[in-house]
């Protein structure tokens, strides 16, 4: 299927030659899958415009997005709004803080008074142990109606008995230590 004849001639030179083998391969692939080209064509534009529309609705849904310009007046309302939120988060944290303060003082006091009693009752000759527990009693109930957070409980785990020895293998546990047999000649029997 030579359309111009022969070998490349003074009117026709090598470029335009490559040029028109290149169609004819072309051709050959437009007519051996040319309709499968056209559908996949077809389909990529199809999709291409679904997601384009649906890209343009979920623009119209947010308005406010971020490379949307926002009005200085709905701006500052959002300041002031975020200021007046952080000016009444400090205030409730500053009354917390009075009042844990507050606690700390009449626990101070109680425990100033309670050393003062016991002074006192050592001065004059009496025992203060009884005083004592009435008034440990009376601190304790201030002060776990004060404080949130539990006293960590002492961890009692018995510990292994004095005449442990982990070489000689008694005492328990799961591993023995024991020596090797002497072996030598003689003993092979």
């Amino acid at each position: 299927m030579e359309l111009g004849g022969g070998a490349p001639g003074p009117g026709r030179p090598v470029l335009e030659q490559e040029g028109i083998q290149v169609l004819q391969q072309s051709g050959w692939l437009l007519a051996s899958y040319g309709w499968y080209i056209l559908f996949g064509c077809v389909a990529v534009y199809l999709v291409v415009q679904k997601l384009a529309e649906k890209m343009r609705g979920q623009r119209r849904n947010r308005p406010n997005a971020a490379g949307a310009p926002l009005e200085p007046d709905v701006v500052v309302r959002q300041q002031e709004a975020l200021a007046a939120a952080r000016f009444r988060m400090q205030e409730e944290l500053n009354e917390q803080a009075e009042k844990y303060k507050e606690k700390q003082r009449q626990l101070e006091e109680e425990k100033r008074r309670q050393k003062i009693a016991i002074w006192e009752s050592m001065q004059e000759g009496k025992s203060y142990k009884g005083n004592l527990k009435l008034n440990q009693q009376e601190i304790e109930s201030t002060a776990s109606a004060s404080s949130t957070v539990p006293k960590p409980k002492p961890n009692k785990k018995p510990l292994r008995g004095g005449s442990y020895n982990p070489l000689s293998g008694e005492g328990g546990g799961t591993c023995a230590w024991r020596p090797g047999r002497r072996g030598g000649p003689s003993s092979s029997g």
